[in-house]
């Protein structure tokens, strides 16, 4: 929706947004209308307003400021990244514990040392704090937000944070999403190995001759017959 927006597209059908969704249209629709949007038959959905549906319901028509901790290649990339402004995510402050890196601009925001992460969270009313740190202080870290107030942050480190009630993490691990793109790989290929061996096909084994009872040899006891009359309810050992 944002990229229609960004285009001028004035509106849309839900056919087509279902397309680029990868959703049902119907389904599309479905979700819409508990925004209370239900577009126009014909014409579709007016894009301006739709974008204004979507962002009140996910809190997006506000600002929200967040704080980065750890300015390596992550955090300085995290920092620069543009996608955040244009959705209502304001990267109010940026931190590191290197005392090198304070006073140093990225993204044209000066780097602060962390023995200010209270005072920076307060005095710029930082709603959301993302954890950019190596993996042995990103707990440490987390604890200082959380005591500062901070209850939702978003987790690049590689590791499992532990937080009281109240406070939603969301972890990044770019290595997990590898594994798995590993995974289905090597799945695929296991698929493209098997598909010549079922295509070519083994032979059939020869049909089993169907069994039969040998019969009941002449002067037997025809007591011993089974219930057809033919077969012995006992074969002979």
């Amino acid at each position: 929706m944002t990229a229609l927006s960004e285009r001028s597209v004035p509106t849309v059908s839900s056919e087509e947004l279902a397309t680029a969704a990868g959703v049902n249209s119907a389904k599309l629709r479905k979700d819409f209308s508990y925004l209370g949007s239900y577009g126009t038959r014909g014409v579709g959905y007016d894009v301006e307003y739709l974008v204004y549906q979507i962002s009140r319901e996910l809190g997006l028509t506000q600002d929200w400021p967040v704080v980065i901790v750890g300015i390596g290649n992550l955090g300085a990339a995290l920092a620069n990244y543009g996608g955040f402004a244009s959705r209502g995510f304001r990267v109010a402050a940026l931190i590191d514990a290197d005392p090198a890196m304070a006073g140093k601009p990225v993204a044209g925001i000066p780097v602060q040392h962390t023995d200010e992460l209270e005072k920076i969270i307060t005095d710029n009313g930082v709603s959301i704090g993302v954890i950019a740190t190596p993996a042995g202080a990103a707990q440490q870290v987390c604890d200082r937000l959380v005591a500062a107030g901070i209850t939702s942050i978003l987790n690049f480190a590689p590791t499992v944070l532990s937080v009281p009630d109240g406070v939603d993490v969301r972890k990044v691990d770019l290595s997990i999403e590898l594994q798995i793109l590993a995974f289905h790989e090597q799945r695929k290929a296991g698929e493209e190995i098997a598909a010549p061996e079922e295509a070519a096909g083994a032979v059939p084994p020869p049909p089993v001759a169907p069994h039969r009872a040998p019969s009941a040899a002449p002067g037997a006891d025809s007591g011993r017959q089974g219930p057809d009359g033919d077969v012995p309810a006992v074969m002979p050992a």
